[in-house]
């Protein structure tokens, strides 16, 4: 298994893929509080787990089988580094051009049209 944040595969690989938070821009309009309060959530649980990693431990052992539980710190751990909230035109970049390799887009498509910046302010750790 490649891990192409940690370098493994081609450098251009890196943002081919990333976690995010998706919704639409309906719902953004319609209840942007909510939006914002997700994504407080979001940081907030990203700033726990980088004081406690064992934190995640508690969780695991409520949704996993005893035996992966016991993983899920580790695993935490290990990957707090790339633990970001944040979505950067450079990883924006990296999406776009895995979507244009693999035919789903016939362009690139513009940070704004993806990434709802007004929330920006939200995501800093």
């Amino acid at each position: 298994m490649l891990d192409v944040r940690r370098g493994d595969g081609p450098p251009a690989a890196r943002n081919f893929t990333f976690s995010g938070l998706v919704t639409t821009d309906a719902l953004i309009d319609r209840d942007p509080e909510r939006i914002a309060a997700t994504v407080r959530a979001i940081v907030k649980t990203h700033k726990a787990l980088r004081a406690d990693p064992t934190r995640a431990a508690e969780v695991g052992k409520r949704r996993f089988p005893p035996d992966a539980a016991e993983l899920i710190a580790a695993i935490i751990e290990r990957d707090l580094p790339f633990y970001n909230a944040a979505i950067s035109e450079e990883a924006l970049n990296g999406l776009n051009r895995f979507a244009q390799s693999i035919g789903l887009l016939p362009e690139p498509v513009s940070y704004d049209q993806v990434v709802a910046a007004r929330f920006r302010d939200l995501w800093r750790l």
